[in-house]
């Protein structure tokens, strides 16, 4: 049982050492022979515009009603360990990253848990992060498609799909 405890202690200081963080697969990511190929599993996730209070989201939806265009919202905070799954397996995911091709795609940050992200938690009546909400083009939010938690790709593409469709 030492011999095992000590070899798991190795790998997971060489994961942290090449900027690993996943415990349970201490070596995921690390590139430990230099090759320059990518695989499924390294693709990045979805890229988010950023917005801080209900005044920067509302002048982000207004932008997005004007382009005629949908919106989804995510929720996010460095100490929530489901905004961090998400990220690493759903927004990753290419079939997740098409079905959201032609959506504007914003992240409320509550990390700091500051006056602003209270304010922006309470006007929606969210606890707090992860949660996920959907806006049509005209700037309505689409109640019955809001998320809270975290959903496997294929789930939360299919959740997409028909958040969308309502939406369009």
């Amino acid at each position: 049982t030492g011999l095992i405890m000590l070899v798991y202690g190795v790998l997971l200081m060489i994961g942290v050492a090449s900027g690993g963080s996943d415990v349970l697969q201490p070596l995921r990511g690390a590139n430990l022979l230099n090759t320059s190929t990518k695989t499924a599993d390294s693709a990045q996730p979805v890229k988010f515009k950023k917005v801080k209070g209900l005044a920067g989201l509302d002048q982000e939806i207004a932008l997005a009603t004007a382009a005629n265009r949908p919106v989804m919202l995510d929720f996010y905070a460095d100490w929530c360990f489901d905004c961090k799954r998400m990220e690493k397996r759903t927004f990753s995911d290419p079939g997740v990253q098409q079905a959201l091709a032609n959506t504007i795609l914003l992240q409320a940050d509550v990390t700091a848990n500051d006056e602003a992200d209270q304010a922006l938690l309470k006007h929606f009546g969210l606890p707090g992060p992860p949660a996920i909400l959907f806006f049509s083009p005209t700037g309505n939010e689409i109640r019955q498609y809001r998320l809270i938690g975290f959903l496997k790709p294929e789930k939360f593409r299919a959740h997409v799909e028909n958040a969308l469709t309502i939406a369009l």
